[in-house]
């Protein structure tokens, strides 16, 4: 079942520059106009459009384990295309994030379609097995994005800080996913942000 509410979350964790309207504001719209478009009709072609896109950037990309994220308010849910992806090759692995504990890098736990779940941390559902993998392809969830692939987030930084401290030399390849609606002409950026790699939607691939 993908969450509808991003209130906890955002309560925990917490070409223009977009007329200067700071990060929070921004990203309060966004998740509210996120929450409306998935009521519209046309919202089951558009996530069609955008599972049809990362399936194909997914294989093109000679990976063995790829780390995603549990659908809330209004996010594409990428279960189906993991699940399919997985179907496709016995020595792949997937993994959900896990919050250990606030304001420290996340752990990756392995999920298959059929894994046991538990509530985790801000209600975000987790597997109960806690087998850590460390994936080489990150699907990282967009509240928006620019035309730089910059990202906004929920504002708790855990992706931020979960790459800052990668536990293997090599860092895994960051692919963004969005809709069409949460793309802005330029972010504020900090020191430390970082550009994705990659951001899919269901139109075009960043």
């Amino acid at each position: 079942m993908v969450q509808r509410s991003v209130e906890s979350i955002a309560r925990n964790v917490c070409a223009e520059p977009v007329r200067a309207e700071p990060k929070s504001a921004l990203r309060a719209t966004l998740l509210a106009r996120r929450e409306a478009q998935a009521e519209d009709p046309a919202q089951a072609a558009r996530n069609a459009a955008l599972a049809e896109r990362l399936r194909a950037l997914l294989d093109e990309r000679a990976v063995r384990c790829i780390g995603f994220y549990w659908p809330v308010a209004g996010e594409f849910d990428a279960r189906a295309v993991i699940a399919d992806w997985l179907a496709s090759d016995d020595a792949r692995e997937a993994a959900l994030p896990v919050v250990v504990q606030p304001h420290a890098p996340m752990a990756f736990h392995a999920w298959h379609a059929q894994s046991p779940m538990k509530p985790g941390r801000y209600r975000i559902p987790v597997p109960e097995e806690e087998r850590v993998v460390v994936p080489e392809l990150l699907l990282v969830p967009c509240v928006g994005f620019d035309s730089d692939r910059y990202r906004l987030g929920y504002g708790g930084g855990y992706y931020d800080r979960t790459l800052a401290a990668w536990p293997v030399a090599k860092k895994p390849a960051t692919i963004g996913i969005a809709y069409e609606m949460g793309k802005l002409g330029a972010l504020p950026r900090e020191s430390h942000d970082m550009p994705l790699d990659a951001v899919v939607t269901e139109a075009a691939r960043y």
